[in-house]
């Protein structure tokens, strides 16, 4: 196949690149810049996109032999990721910024335009397997990113490659150094790559300013105040600016947040778990809606968070009834269905945006998903 590979300039999509040439497909190299004004070097493993970055790409690609371009997509990425982040948190919800940024930008506006070009899918150095459409966890499950792929469609999927998801991380590496690449050794990006710093709270500050509001007790005391609802999410503890504790003298945390009030509603531990999560924007990997409720396992942050449930598609989305409460739960963040295999891979079933928790007691019964 002619295939298109985005190189972010990191060791994962370098060796899932060369993975691409070794299985004979005529190989494309493409950095995608994503900052109006990238920085000229990276701080550690905080941000990306930067001309360092772009370097080492394009150094990757003259090592693999392959072509290489550069692709400007940073009015794409600040409209449908950077504002739809602050948005977000604007309007008291918490995003994943990395599952936006691979649902419209690397599978919809880059395949889109690869497609256009005559190219046949798009090769990342994502954490999935991808086995005949079917988008499976990583086998190594502390890199594992089918959280954040969860997002894409089956059309989408079928334009896609993952050729790194079915090897530990550091055997990556020492593939990497056995072929040459000077990206062996380099840093995990972390954090969010358009904010660097790792301040979230100040970079929205900046974006949206002051508006403050009051932080509350669950029985309506008011324990303090803030300066805008853009700097809490669901199941915060440090940072809260509390000016006095509560009645109890237990530890409080983020347990609710009404954008439109700017209260932010803090409590117990116990005040944080839900058994009931709805969501919008229900997505299906296999291009088909169930037409019955779903025995499965579903994820609600990126890494950790799971729990047994029966899911049941209602409408463009979907409510998951729990087997067993999960804590901290916030809107906007994804909530992703698995389905357990026979041989221990979990298969991605489809994905919502989280709109809404409640609590009413876990459903009962088998958390066997073939029952």
């Amino acid at each position: 196949m002619r295939v298109l590979a985005a190189m972010s300039g990191g060791v994962d999509s370098a060796v899932a690149a060369a993975r691409a040439v070794d299985a004979g497909h005529e190989v494309v190299g493409v950095h995608l810049a994503l900052s109006a004004s990238p920085g000229t070097l990276r701080t550690g493993s905080r941000g990306c996109c930067s001309k360092e970055d772009a370097g080492d790409a394009r150094r990757a690609a003259d090592v693999l032999g392959i072509p290489f371009y550069v692709w400007d997509f940073a009015d794409r990425f600040k409209e449908d990721v950077i504002d739809d982040f602050v948005a977000a948190y604007a309007a008291g919800e918490t995003p994943n910024p990395c599952l936006r940024c691979n649902e419209k930008i690397k599978f919809s506006a880059l395949a889109d335009r690869a497609q256009a070009l005559g190219f046949d899918a798009v090769v990342t150095g994502h954490y999935a397997r991808l086995e005949d459409g079917v988008l499976r966890r990583a086998v190594d499950a502390d890199k594992d990113q089918s959280y954040v792929l969860a997002v894409l469609t089956a059309e989408q999927l079928s334009r896609a490659m993952f050729p790194v998801g079915d090897t530990p991380k550091p055997r990556i590496r020492e593939e990497a150094a056995e072929r040459g690449l000077a990206v062996a050794n380099k840093p995990d990006s972390h954090d969010i790559c358009f904010i660097p710093s790792g301040d979230t709270r100040a970079f929205l500050g900046a974006k949206i300013g002051i508006r403050p509001g009051a932080l509350v007790d669950s029985d309506g005391t008011v324990l303090g105040t803030h300066e805008g609802v853009h700097g809490f999410t669901v199941g915060q503890r440090k940072g809260l600016g509390l000016s006095h504790t509560a009645a109890d003298g237990k530890p409080r945390y983020v347990t609710g947040i009404d954008p439109d009030s700017g209260t932010v509603k803090v409590g117990s531990v116990e005040d944080l778990q839900v058994d009931v999560i709805t969501a919008d924007r229900a997505i299906w990997t296999s291009g088909v809606r169930p037409t019955e409720p779903v025995e499965c396992v579903v994820q609600v942050r990126a890494h950790g968070g799971t729990a047994p449930a029966v899911v049941e598609p209602v409408g463009d989305g979907l409510v998951a009834r729990l087997r067993e409460p999960l804590s901290g739960v916030a809107k906007g963040q994804a909530i992703v269905l698995y389905l357990p295999d026979a041989d221990g891979g979990d298969t991605v079933v489809g994905s919502g945006t989280i709109d809404g928790t409640d609590r009413a007691g876990a459903v009962a019964g088998t958390t066997d998903a073939s029952a």
